[in-house]
């Protein structure tokens, strides 16, 4: 076993996770649609984190070579990890039959989901730029990559639920636009 593999078996594992919360979660609320409603908001944030949690596995495999086994790396791996699991499980209540809509808590968590994704990415932007080099900031990584910040930021400090949302969709649509703009 190569030393990213044994890295990459908890990094997996927890991410793993995150998408199991997160999908269990809208697995429960699909089965109480007939007496809740999900809403675009709280779709939105899933799709989101759903995303970004795949974009950073993806990134890991990327950086296999460039990551030492190293207990820096490792614990560091396992905070990103950790608040990706905690990120996902707040996008959907543990019981969403208590709540009438989940829009209301979307208004309740959508900061801390979304607070602690950003938090992920800025950690994983000093990574690449630490093992790697910066991004570089041509056309394409400004739009992919250098604006997931300022619009994660206004999505944060936003209290008008239809912002966050428009700012929710040009997250989502990084995803695409980034595999077919090279």
């Amino acid at each position: 076993m190569s030393g990213f593999e044994f890295i990459f078996s908890l990094f997996g594992l927890i991410l793993g996770l995150a998408l199991a919360e997160g999908l269990g979660g809208l697995a429960k609320a699909l089965k109480a649609s007939h007496r809740v409603r999900i809403g675009w908001p709280t779709a939105l944030l899933g799709l989101f984190v759903s995303g970004d949690v795949v974009t950073f596995w993806m990134y890991g495999w990327a950086m296999r070579d460039l990551l030492p086994l190293s207990w820096p790396v490792l614990f560091g791996g396992f905070l990103v990890t950790a608040i990706y699991f905690l990120a996902a499980s707040l996008v959907f209540p543990d019981d969403s039959e208590a709540w009438d809509d989940l829009s209301a808590h979307f208004d309740k968590h959508y900061r801390k989901v979304l607070g602690g994704i950003l938090l992920c990415n800025v950690v994983l932007v000093a990574t690449v730029a630490a093992l790697a080099k910066w991004p570089p900031f041509d056309p394409r990584n400004i739009v992919i990559t250098w604006s997931f910040f300022p619009v994660a930021l206004l999505a944060i400090a936003a209290k008008d639920r239809r912002v966050v949302c428009a700012c929710l969709i040009w997250l989502i649509a990084l995803y695409p636009l980034s595999a077919v703009w090279h």
